[in-house]
């Protein structure tokens, strides 16, 4: 018997460079994949099966999926650190400015697919940025949140077993300029934006943002904070 838990522990790491969030992050992830396997087999002694929810801004650094080629890297001329790492998707960027949100999830706890998963997530964003009168938008086979033909919000995820690791970025006041050095996801002759570039360089509070966020992700995933 499953026990279903929509209980999600919610950590703000704040700032935090991105390998040690990394390594707390496959931390988390292989304690949750370690209980269901002891489930499986000790099915007359269940234990919960646990969620986590981490938000972090990192320093400047690049990221490169497990299907992503160093191809998309045009330039590096600021020694900017580069993680192969265990996501789908191509190459991104992180850095102060933009918020980066990892779900740990068991969907099964949620009802929830991959594909499900990802178009909620989608949905969190189109209806966080309408808060600041940005019309989100999905584009056929690209996942991730548009304005227009600019993208606002990336998502790169690794699911095992059920289990959510990695997440999505939100460029709040992200300085873009770093895109320009890559290709952003692989995906050719697209852009990027933020919200502050939206609102005309006006600086977007990110208490207020996490705060939206939040709120948002706890509604669409009918889930409850701890």
């Amino acid at each position: 018997m499953y026990k279903i838990n929509i209980k999600v522990f919610f950590e703000d790491l704040n700032k935090k460079d991105f390998k040690s969030t990394w390594v707390y992050q496959k931390k988390i992830f292989n304690i949750i994949i370690n209980i269901k396997i002891y489930n499986r087999f000790l099915k007359k002694k269940i234990k919960i099966v646990p969620n986590y929810l981490l938000f972090v801004e990192h320093n400047n650094v690049y990221t490169l999926g497990k299907i992503g080629s160093y191809k998309n890297l045009l330039l590096n001329n600021k020694n900017i650190i580069i993680y192969k790492i265990d996501r789908g998707g191509d190459i991104t960027y992180h850095g102060p400015g933009q918020l980066v949100c990892y779900p740990i999830f068991d969907l099964i706890n949620f009802y929830l697919d991959i594909n499900k998963y990802l178009r909620i997530i989608e949905e969190v964003i189109i209806k966080l940025i309408y808060n600041y009168c940005i019309k989100g938008y999905r584009i056929s086979n690209k996942t991730g949140v548009w304005v227009y033909t600019r993208k606002i919000c990336a998502i790169g995820i690794k699911v095992s077993r059920f289990v959510t690791m990695h997440g999505f970025a939100l460029n709040v006041n992200t300085d873009l300029s770093y895109f320009n050095n890559i290709i952003p996801c692989g995906i050719k002759k697209k852009s990027v934006t933020s919200i502050n570039v939206e609102k005309i360089n006006h600086k977007i509070d990110m208490y207020e943002v996490k705060f939206i966020l939040k709120k948002k992700i706890n509604f669409l995933f009918k889930m409850k904070f701890i």
